[in-house]
C-alpha cells in the first residue's frame, strides 16, 4: 500500500503532522537510507524502509494490545477529572488514536483490549456475537446452590427488559468462583450477584473468548495481541 511519510508516522504513532513536519526538516526520517525530500512523498509499507531516528518503523494497519487493568482507572478515551486507560500507555502507543473495545468498571482489574478497529471492537462487545468474557470473583458469603442456579438459568433486569443468558459459574472456593458471560451490560456481574443476595468484593476479568490475560503482565502493563492470538478470541 502506498501511503504519505506524514501519514505513515501519525498513523504509527510517532508524533502529529507538526511534529513529522519537524522531524524530517532534521532527518530523523529515513526512507530506504535517505531523508525524504517532503512530508508529501509517497511510500510503499510492503517495499520500502521507513526509519525514525535510526529504527525500523513498521507499517500495521490496526494495533490490539492486551492490558492488564489496574483499579483507579476508566476504560475511556478522556476525563476532565479521572485518569483513563490510554493515560497508561508510553510512546509510541500514547500518540495513536487507541480506544478501549468495552469497559472494566473503575474498580475492576484485568484484562482489557485497546486498539483502534472498530470492526474488532464491534465483534467483541456484540452479545449476538457470543464472546465470553470470563471473571475471577471474589464474593461477600458463600455461594449458594439456589445462587449458582439463579445465575446460570438467567436473571431478569426489567430497567433494560433484559434476560442474561450463557453464565457459567465454577466454584473455586466458599468464596470465590469464575463467572463467564457474554454479554457487558452496565455493572452486570456486580448486579448479577446483588440480584441472589450476594456481593462482589473483589473482580478481575481473566479472559475475553480463548485468550486468557498473559499472567506475566503487571497491574498497568500492556503488549500487542498477535494474530493467533486474535484467533483465538473468536474460536
Amino acid at each position: 500500500m502506498k501511503i504519505r511519510i506524514d501519514r505513515f508516522l501519525c498513523h504509527m504513532g510517532i508524533g502529529s503532522r507538526s511534529e513529522i513536519k519537524k522531524f524530517l526538516k532534521t532527518c530523523r526520517v529515513k526512507v530506504n537510507g535517505k531523508p525524504p525530500k517532503s512530508s508529501n512523498t509517497q511510500v510503499d509499507t510492503e517495499k520500502d524502509e521507513i526509519l525514525f531516528d535510526d529504527e525500523i518503523v513498521i507499517y500495521k494497519e490496526f494495533t490490539y494490545l492486551m492490558l492488564n487493568k489496574p483499579k483507579d482507572y476508566i476504560s475511556a478515551t478522556f476525563d476532565p477529572k479521572l485518569s483513563t486507560v490510554l493515560d497508561l500507555l508510553k510512546f509510541p502507543y500514547s500518540n495513536m488514536d487507541l480506544f478501549p473495545v468495552g469497559r472494566l468498571d473503575i474498580d475492576t482489574t484485568g484484562f482489557l483490549i485497546l486498539t483502534n478497529d472498530g470492526k474488532f471492537s464491534y465483534n467483541v462487545t456484540n452479545p449476538k456475537k457470543k464472546v465470553n468474557k470470563k471473571y475471577f470473583v471474589k464474593l461477600r458469603d458463600e455461594l449458594t446452590k439456589e445462587q449458582k442456579e439463579k445465575i446460570e438459568n438467567g436473571i431478569y433486569f426489567e430497567k433494560e427488559d433484559f434476560t442474561t443468558e450463557n453464565a457459567k459459574v465454577k466454584e473455586l472456593s466458599k468464596k470465590e468462583i469464575y463467572l463467564t458471560i457474554s454479554e457487558g451490560k452496565f455493572h452486570q456481574v456486580k448486579r448479577m450477584l446483588e440480584y441472589v443476595g450476594n456481593e462482589v468484593l473483589e473482580l478481575k476479568r481473566v479472559s475475553i473468548g480463548n485468550l486468557n490475560l498473559d499472567e506475566e503482565l503487571e497491574l498497568g502493563d500492556y503488549r500487542e495481541i498477535t494474530n493467533n492470538e486474535i484467533e483465538k478470541i473468536f474460536r
